[in-house]
């Protein structure tokens, strides 16, 4: 199928996390002509969490139930969303075009690219062979089937303690391994898991290898990072929580990205390419909070809104006839 009509959105959002969201909800107060493309679940990685603290005005929300208040708030615009995978975005001169697994494409004078990003992995042997057989990187998803169990937790950031604890209501045992000897995570997650008597905080570790029997993950093996001595922890799970990788496959040739393949935008959170916006985590930046990807959102749907404006505007003086040619023979 070629191009779907003649249409030419005003903007195209790329990814339904809460930076894509956010966006929406902008753009459509803005009356621009919008279109969300999402391949899965509105809310992105904020649909897994289990409990989220820190977001202003919830106290305490899960974030499936955010990610629908979200997607809620931007469909009550009359935001068109469309559940298809994007393969490639191409800069354009006049508009951009997004082109679709299905073989459509769609144009727009802008575009915001709100992929997110995916987690990091150790690629360490057993971890690829046993993911689903005792290899997680969502406790929410997972959590219930180590019930009475015991789990490892690598990593020392917040989302590694959230998740931790979030265990540690299931698991008869959790073990957090780190491979430094203080957490990352905020003060008020490590006195939480320092207060939970399930949780032994492994320091100084780095996993080298998962093992496995006939029933899936047996124990993970550890390798102490200050004197390099071994180590075998029985466990039946191990959750993955060391960050994430930007998920930038769709970003095209000529725009800037970092040395870790994060976009690199200005206050507006425009790209270096004219007219493209990139909010999220794809975007570089100091921390990775959903009010930072929600407020990235409505900033570049507002720089969106006057990028548009300004290309219409101008696109309207080069239609016009020189008025010479106006006058009457």
């Amino acid at each position: 199928m070629g191009e779907k009509g003649n249409d030419i959105y005003d903007l195209i959002i790329v990814g339904g996390g809460p930076g894509g969201l956010s966006a929406g909800i902008y753009a459509m107060r803005a009356a621009l002509k919008t279109v969300l493309v999402e391949m899965g679940s509105p809310g992105g990685q904020m649909m897994l969490s289990d409990e989220v603290e820190n977001y202003p005005g919830f106290e305490h929300i899960s974030g499936a139930e955010l990610s629908m208040k979200f997607s809620q708030h931007a469909q009550s615009y009359g935001l068109q969303m469309l559940a298809q995978e994007a393969v490639a975005v191409e800069p354009g001169m006049e508009f951009h075009t997004l082109r679709l697994a299905g073989g459509e494409s769609l144009r727009a004078y802008s575009i915001i690219l709100a992929m997110g990003g995916s987690p990091r992995k150790l690629n360490i042997p057993g971890e690829s062979e046993y993911h689903g057989r005792g290899v997680s990187y969502c406790a929410v998803c997972d959590g219930f089937f180590f019930k009475g169990r015991t789990v490892v937790v690598v990593g020392g950031g917040d989302t590694a303690a959230e998740e931790a604890l979030y265990l540690a209501k299931l698991a008869r045992k959790v073990y957090l391994v780190h491979r430094r000897d203080a957490l990352r995570a905020s003060m008020i997650l490590q006195q939480r898991l320092k207060d939970d008597c399930n949780i032994e905080i492994v320091w100084n570790a780095v996993a080298t290898e998962i093992l496995a029997d006939k029933n899936g993950v047996c124990a993970v093996r550890l390798k102490d990072t200050q004197n390099g001595a071994p180590r075998e922890l029985a466990a039946e799970g191990i959750f993955i929580f060391i960050g994430f990788n930007p998920n930038n496959q769709l970003v095209p040739a000529g725009i800037k990205m970092n040395a870790d393949g994060y976009v690199v935008a200005d206050e507006k959170c425009e790209t270096n390419t004219p007219g493209i916006f990139v909010v999220g985590d794809l975007k570089e930046k100091y921390a990775r909070q959903i009010v930072i990807a929600a407020a990235e959102g409505s900033t570049a749907a507002l720089a969106a809104a006057h990028y548009v404006e300004n290309k219409k505007a101008g696109r309207a003086e080069t239609c016009e006839l020189p008025p010479e040619l106006l006058k009457e023979a």
